[in-house]
């Protein structure tokens, strides 16, 4: 099985106060064009959203979880930008492999969250280090950080027309 590039504690280091340092950033732009390709599976993605301040798209990639036969992103930095953004934009988001794809992203409640974070951390690895609870671990031990870690379900937008 192959290596994660970074070590768990590197990868935290990467986003001091939640935000991503040179390296990180350097990371989101790299597989930001990895993704948009669609040569991964479709978990991976760019999600696309308007900037609650600057009005402006902003992106990121990220890795989404599969329950039950719907779609979740997964916030793994807590309350961070893109989660604001998305708030501010009532859910309304593209996300990219190939085209665009309109969605609209509804969060999930807390306390529906641990079987979505538990996959999470099976699926993303990038996203385990920031998640304090191992690979593994019994939902109960998900459901018990979920208040901190905000995730929303994927719907396709409701026609323009």
């Amino acid at each position: 099985m192959a290596r994660w590039p970074v070590s768990d504690q590197d990868a935290r280091d990467m986003y001091p106060g939640g935000r991503g340092d040179e390296t990180a950033r350097w990371y989101a732009r790299h597989w930001k064009r990895v993704f948009r390709t669609g040569l991964l599976p479709r978990r991976w993605v760019v999600l696309e959203v308007v900037g609650r301040r600057t009005g402006r798209p902003t992106s990121f990639p990220v890795g989404m979880a599969d329950v039950d036969g719907r779609w979740y992103l997964v916030s793994m930095l807590g309350e961070c930008n893109w989660v604001a953004n998305v708030r501010a934009a009532d859910g309304r988001v593209v996300l990219r492999r190939l085209r665009p794809r309109p969605v609209r992203l509804v969060e999930v409640p807390a306390a529906d969250r641990g079987p979505i974070l538990r996959r999470y951390v099976e699926k993303v690895p990038g996203g385990r280090p920031h998640i304090p609870v191992p690979k593994g671990a019994p939902v109960a031990d998900f459901a018990a950080i979920a208040d901190r870690y905000p995730v929303f379900e994927v719907h396709d937008a409701p026609d323009p027309t």
